[in-house]
C-alpha cells in the first residue's frame, strides 16, 4: 500500500500540531511557511498551556490531552517546560466568593484549592500581600518557552518523523491535490490550512462567511529577576476570572462582571485582564488586551500598557520591573461562540481554525481529534 501524504499550510502551532498527527499515523507530511519561521500568534504569548481557563467537560479534556503530550515532545526534543501550576488572588469579597464557588464546583473534576492568606504567600513570594483575601491553586497548568518550542519542534517533527518543511514559501493558490507557490507547485493526497487569519487570503469568501473577526492583543516582558528568584506558580488577577469560559461554574460570576464594568470601565473596554508567567531565564511575561474587530491599529497603545501595569501591581510584587520588550499579536476569533473552525472548502482540503487565544492550550489535543476522527 502506498504511503498517504499530506501537506500542512502553516508552522505555527496548529499546523505543528497537525503535522505531528499526521505523521504519527504514517503520513508523509509536507509543511510550508510563509515566513523563514513562525512569527505570529503562536509566539506572542505567555507560552501557558492553560487547562484551568477551560469548561469542564470537552475542552477542559482537550486541554489535558495536549499538556500530555507537550510534556512527551518537550522531554524527546529536549525543550524546558515547568509544571508551575497558577495562582488566582481575590482581593475583594466578589472575587474570593467567585474562586470558592469554583472550587466547590470543581470537586472531582479538577485538582484545585482554596487557600487563605498565608498558604498564598507559601505558594509564591510575588504575591502582594496588601489587601489579600485569599486564592485559587490549581496543579494543571504548565509554562514552555513558546519562542524557542515554535522554532526548534520543526527540527523535532523532522528528526522523529521525517517531516519536510518549506520555509520562505508562500502557498498562493489552492486546486486539490495541488498547492501552489508562484510557478512551483507541489501535490498531497490531503491538504490542511493551518495558517491562522492568513486563511482569509486563501478562502476569503469562507472567511467571511464563517463569523470570524480578528483579536489584537498587547504584551511585554520584563528583564530576568535578580538572584535566580522565580516567582513560582503563574500568577492572575481578578479580571481573569471574567475572561475564561471556566468561571462561569461560579454562580457569582455575573455580580463580579458588574462590578468589574462600575469600578474597571476602561479595563472592560480594551479587553484587559492580567497574567504573569516566567520562562526558563527568568523573564516575566506580563499582559494582556483584547481588542476585536477586521483591521487593527499596528502600533501599541501605551495607555494599555500602562493600564496593564497598574493592575499587576496590585496583586504582584517583583524584584525587578524594568521592561525589556513590548509587542503585539493577532489571531483570528470565532464571534458566534464556537470554540473551533473544522471546514472542507473543497474535496481534499480542510481548514483547522477557530481555537482563538487558547492555541498552546489546545492544539495538541485539537490536532488529535481532527485527524483521528477521519
Amino acid at each position: 500500500m502506498q504511503q498517504p501524504s499530506a501537506i500542512v499550510i502553516g508552522a505555527g502551532i496548529i499546523g505543528l500540531a497537525i503535522s505531528r498527527s499526521l505523521a504519527e499515523r504514517g503520513y508523509r507530511v509536507t509543511v510550508f511557511e510563509r515566513n523563514e519561521k513562525a512569527v505570529g500568534a503562536s509566539v506572542r504569548n505567555f507560552g501557558m498551556i492553560w487547562p484551568v481557563g477551560q469548561p469542564a467537560g470537552r475542552l477542559y479534556d482537550r486541554a489535558l490531552r495536549s499538556k500530555s503530550i507537550w510534556k512527551t515532545v518537550c522531554n524527546e526534543a529536549g525543550l524546558w517546560y515547568d509544571e508551575v501550576g497558577s495562582l488566582h488572588m481575590a482581593y475583594n469579597d466578589l472575587e474570593w466568593q467567585v474562586l470558592n464557588e469554583f472550587a466547590e464546583a470543581s470537586k472531582g473534576i479538577r485538582p484545585v484549592s482554596v487557600l487563605d492568606v498565608q498558604g498564598t504567600l507559601q505558594k509564591s513570594g510575588a504575591v502582594n500581600p496588601a489587601n489579600l483575601k485569599g486564592a485559587l491553586w490549581s496543579e494543571d497548568e504548565m509554562i514552555v518557552e513558546a519562542r524557542v518550542a515554535i522554532e526548534k519542534l520543526p527540527v523535532y517533527l523532522e528528526e522523529k518523523y521525517a517531516v519536510e518543511f518549506h520555509f520562505n514559501t508562500a502557498i498562493t493558490a489552492i486546486q486539490h491535490p495541488k498547492v501552489i507557490s508562484g510557478k512551483q507547485h507541489w501535490s498531497a493526497d490531503e491538504i490542511y490550512v493551518c495558517s491562522g487569519a492568513d486563511f482569509e487570503t486563501l478562502y476569503p469568501e469562507v472567511f467571511a462567511a464563517n463569523n470570524f473577526t480578528k483579536c489584537k492583543l498587547q504584551m511585554m516582558r520584563l528583564v530576568a529577576q535578580e538572584d535566580n528568584w522565580r516567582i513560582g506558580p503563574s500568577l492572575c488577577g481578578g479580571l481573569s476570572l471574567t475572561h475564561y469560559k471556566a468561571f462561569e461554574a461560579a454562580s457569582s460570576l455575573p455580580l463580579l462582571k458588574a462590578h468589574y464594568r462600575e469600578a474597571l470601565p476602561e479595563y472592560i473596554k480594551w479587553g484587559i485582564h492580567v497574567m504573569v508567567s516566567q520562562n526558563e531565564t527568568g523573564e516575566l511575561t506580563i499582559g494582556d488586551s483584547h481588542e476585536y474587530g477586521l483591521v487593527h491599529d499596528p502600533f501599541d497603545k501605551q495607555f494599555i500598557n500602562r493600564m496593564v501595569v497598574d493592575y499587576l501591581k496590585q496583586f504582584a510584587v517583583f524584584k525587578n520591573w524594568n521592561l525589556l520588550q513590548s509587542w503585539n499579536g493577532t489571531y483570528p476569533k470565532k464571534t458566534d461562540g464556537a470554540t473551533e473552525f473544522i471546514h472542507s472548502p473543497e474535496q481534499g482540503v480542510t481548514i483547522v481554525n477557530g481555537i482563538g487565544g487558547a492555541g498552546m492550550t489546545l492544539s495538541f489535543g485539537f490536532a488529535e481529534e481532527v485527524i483521528g476522527r477521519r
